[in-house]
């Protein structure tokens, strides 16, 4: 069989569910606070992948305004019954401190592309629930447990209770069926039923780098559960120079053919401080069954080429991707946190116009569009026209992590209303989320006209670009350092920063005139260096 190279789904991509229905594999992963919630991607051969469609895209089913970074919908798990799809997720409120807030919840849908049910509630006493339809035709809910008194642990186990479809609740009893290993930190389960036994697959060690997969079995679904002799199917925390680091987070698939593959979140760090700017990634291992138990071929550490049924085609990945919004805003591009869409951009007469709102970093409503950055190097472009009176109005482009990392490109206008571009950073500013002072210096534009705004990253290095009406581009700014646009660098570092980096247009305007700002394209263009990490 051919080989693909890992990532699968480059960028920020995590927390892999996948399934397969006929000849149709389909990927759900974790999107946080971007909106609409989750991503699905489908394939025919598990090499090439396509986004298909993100199911949570109304207020009844997900409205994150207020979620702080790095909350929102954490690991969906996504399951066919033989009759209708099936979604689990979590919509995390809160994440830091003794208490976390995480309500989980599970739609429906006849077809992978809706419509998708209102959900129902099912409970908030952990996060990243997962759904098993058993072969006598129950359903359990599984989901990773919270210990607030830290009883010995705050990973305090899985536990396992029946959901019933008909009343849209859990019923019956309940149970803690695994504690997990020393590794500690629990989470992430799958359940799976195969030759009579039971297995769980769990996530352990956080999402950093000593990530791993771990799997249990047991002859009855309510346990006990012994551990692998492996103890961790996967993992590259005992191996860092893999090419995938902080491996884990996984899920088990078979193919027609009766072949087995596990699909989990891993991550391509850069620089000598080990970032991962592309965020958790989305990769494949081909694994085998052998006493009924499951290795990972070549494993437990992740090989970063791997054979599957299908020869991928990378033209698309490496095509330069002009937007233009004539038929609404591409698949490609999110926002921020809110359902209610109308307040803060519009398409019309083939452009973008965002609505000023909030701040660049709000929790609730911003303007922000953007797209996953995919590659390590690339360059972006838009044109934009605004028209700010003072310094409290500015849009432009941002290469932007989170509040507490960007980089803005603005334009915006000084106290006297005379126009400016101007470049505002937060460079890990954690927790106090502050700009980098002083800034770099403004330049005076005129009052009314077109600006286009470019950025470049090559490798860590990222360069900001503006041009006039007829003018070419022209540098504006230091070189800054865009490999802070990172778990590593973001909220709480590592093990509390989940998302990836992206490159998009937003506007604020806190005079409360809601100004707009007019973008009349979007370029991302990938791009080529020689600190790139796709080979090794």
């Amino acid at each position: 069989m051919p080989s693909v190279r890992n990532p699968i789904l480059p960028g920020f991509n995590p927390d892999p569910s996948i399934l397969r229905v006929g000849d149709d594999y389909y990927i759900a992963t974790s999107t946080f606070e971007w909106y609409p919630g989750v991503q699905i991607h489908h394939s025919k051969d598990l090499a090439n992948w396509e986004l298909l469609t993100r199911p949570l895209s109304r207020k009844s089913q997900l409205d994150m305004r207020g979620d702080p970074d790095s909350c929102g919908v954490w690991a969906p798990c996504l399951t066919h019954d033989g009759d209708k799809f099936w979604l689990v997720y979590t919509d995390v409120k809160r994440k830091d401190g003794s208490f976390k807030d995480t309500p989980n919840y599970i739609v429906s849908a006849p077809s992978i592309e809706g419509p998708w049910s209102d959900p129902f509630y099912i409970n908030s006493s952990g996060f990243d629930p997962s759904l098993f339809h058993d072969d006598d035709g129950k359903k359990w809910f599984v989901n990773m447990l919270q210990d607030h008194r830290r009883r010995p642990r705050s990973f305090a186990g899985i536990v396992l209770q029946e959901f019933d479809p008909s009343l849209g609740k859990l019923v019956g009893p309940k149970k803690n069926i695994f504690l997990g290993t020393e590794l500690d930190l629990v989470e992430g389960p799958h359940l799976y039923k195969r030759n009579g036994w039971y297995y769980l697959l769990t996530a352990e060690g956080g999402t950093a780098y000593s990530h791993a997969c771990t799997l249990a079995r047991s002859r009855d679904i309510w346990g006990p559960y012994e551990v692998h002799p492996q103890k961790h199917i996967l993992t590259s925390k005992d191996a860092p120079y893999a090419a995938l680091q902080r491996a884990g987070h996984g899920d088990i698939v078979e193919t027609p053919e009766g072949k087995t593959y596990l699909v989990h979140l891993a991550g391509r760090p850069t620089t000598q401080e080990r970032r991962c700017v592309l965020g958790r990634e989305t990769s494949i291992q081909e694994a085998f069954w052998e006493d009924d138990w499951l290795f990972v071929k070549n494993g437990p550490v992740p090989s970063l080429h791997v054979e599957v049924p299908g020869v991928r085609d990378d033209s698309q990945y490496w095509a330069e991707q002009r937007y233009t919004f004539e038929n609404g805003l591409h698949k490609d591009f999110q926002w921020l946190r809110t359902p209610e869409t109308e307040r803060i951009f519009a398409t019309q007469d083939g452009k973008l116009t965002l609505f000023g709102r909030e701040t660049i970093g709000s929790w609730f409503e911003q303007a922000l569009v953007a797209r996953r950055q995919t590659h390590f190097s690339y360059d972006a472009e838009t044109v934009i026209d605004f028209s700010p009176t003072d310094e409290r109005q500015f849009a432009g482009l941002t290469a932007y992590y989170c509040r507490y990392n960007f980089f803005y490109l603005s334009v915006t206008a000084h106290s006297d209303g005379q126009r400016e571009l101007l470049i505002l950073t937060s460079e890990a500013s954690w927790p106090d989320g502050k700009l980098n002072m002083p800034l770099a210096d403004p330049v005076k534009i005129p009052n009314e006209g077109k600006v286009k705004l470019a950025l470049t990253i090559r490798g860590r290095q990222l360069q900001f670009f503006y041009a006039l009406d007829g003018e070419e581009l022209k540098k504006i700014g230091p070189v800054y350092d865009a490999s802070i646009l990172s778990d590593e660098c973001g909220g709480h570092q590592a093990h509390g920063s989940f998302t990836g980096a992206f490159v998009g247009m937003a506007c604020s305007d806190v005079n409360g005139t809601v100004l707009p700002a007019t973008f009349d394209y979007f370029i991302y263009r990938p791009a080529q260096h020689l600190t790139d990490r796709y080979d090794i």
